[in-house]
């Protein structure tokens, strides 16, 4: 295995000093690359994510083009409740959809913690074939979603503003869902630690509706399970924790010893800070619509925020995913501005 010629962001990870700010972009494999739509338009969601050479192909495509300083594996947070045996599908433009949802205690019988070498082979393969094509340019980000992000998923059955059903379910049969929670939390413990064995050297757990609970009720349905996870990859590699919306438990998480916190764009840098005191790295945090707006726009905004920031113990990033629509010469634009910046 190839010496890593780039380790930035493990040294922002780590809060050791850096000589400029890593750079990386949440949803970077894919959406808006000319060279990935090519591919959308030939294979099918999942039979991009099973084919092991055409993962690769996708999560070294950003570090090529637009030249950032990590490479996310190409996947899914829903492979999981695939794995644990429910039908997923991943409809272009329109989202995932899980036919079958979990309605009942009944229902939990469907599901297993599986096997993750067996159920989930074709993750961990595009992983050590990214990580041979790589050879040590930049580092390799593993990750997975958050027990409560996916229980939202198995239980709503789609995508939702406001995962009502999700929410009722919790509130209506906690036990089931707790039940739910911990099986997933298991799984993804397997999971990341597996995907590490296979060569990534960083994980980031995906809380994207996190926000949508109560500073109560993201202790009870999501942070409680999210400390399981930091612990048990506490002696294996660097955690990422990005809780979109839940700004108001930056601490908490920051409690968890999770090396890094991901942060969105309603929240100010410097109370981003306060919150999450100085011994965790920030990530984050540029609206991935203000990749939108013209060149010189972007890259004053980009200025700003790594003012905001500061240079140490911090990795430059959107607040969420790159959106379908940002021209490639924007994401560049972004790129180029924090590596640029003195």
């Amino acid at each position: 295995m190839s010496a890593l010629k780039n380790d930035l962001l493990l040294k922002a990870l780590k809060g050791e000093t850096v000589s400029r700010t890593p750079v990386w972009m949440m949803r970077q494999a894919g959406r808006y690359l000319p060279d990935y739509i090519k591919l959308r338009d030939k294979y099918t969601f999942f039979e991009r994510c099973e084919n092991p050479e055409l993962a690769t192909e996708i999560t070294v495509m950003p570090v090529d083009q637009v030249g950032v300083d990590a490479a996310i594996i190409f996947s899914d947070i829903l492979v999981v409740p695939q794995a644990m045996g429910m039908e997923v599908q991943l409809v272009e433009k329109v989202g995932p959809l899980l036919p079958a949802p979990i309605k009942t205690a009944q229902d939990l019988q469907r599901l297993c913690v599986p096997d993750v070498q067996e159920r989930l082979h074709y993750v961990f393969d595009a992983l050590k074939l990214t990580k041979k094509t790589l050879d040590g340019r930049v580092p390799l980000i593993g990750f997975g979603g958050a027990p409560w992000t996916l229980l939202c998923y198995m239980v709503q059955g789609k995508g939702s503003k406001t995962f009502d059903e999700a929410k009722a379910f919790c509130y209506q049969q906690p036990a089931v869902a707790h039940q739910l929670l911990q099986m997933i939390t298991d799984t993804t413990i397997a999971y990341l630690k597996a995907q590490v064995a296979a060569g990534a050297d960083t994980v980031q757990v995906f809380d994207s509706w996190g926000g949508l609970l109560s500073p109560q009720d993201f202790e009870v349905f999501s942070l409680q399970y999210i400390r399981q996870i930091v612990a048990a990859m506490k002696d294996v590699c660097p955690t990422i924790v990005f809780a979109k919306g839940a700004w108001f438990a930056l601490e908490d998480m920051a409690a968890t010893g999770a090396h890094g916190l991901g942060i969105d764009w309603c929240i100010k840098p410097e109370l981003a800070r306060q919150f999450a005191g100085s011994n965790i790295t920030l990530q984050g945090n540029f609206d991935p619509a203000k990749l939108l707006a013209p060149i010189p726009e972007i890259e004053k905004a980009v200025k700003e925020m790594l003012k905001g920031f500061g240079r140490q113990r911090y990795i430059a990033n959107l607040g969420h995913g790159i959106l379908p629509n940002v021209p490639v010469d924007h994401a560049k634009a972004f790129v180029e501005t924090v590596k640029a910046h003195g």
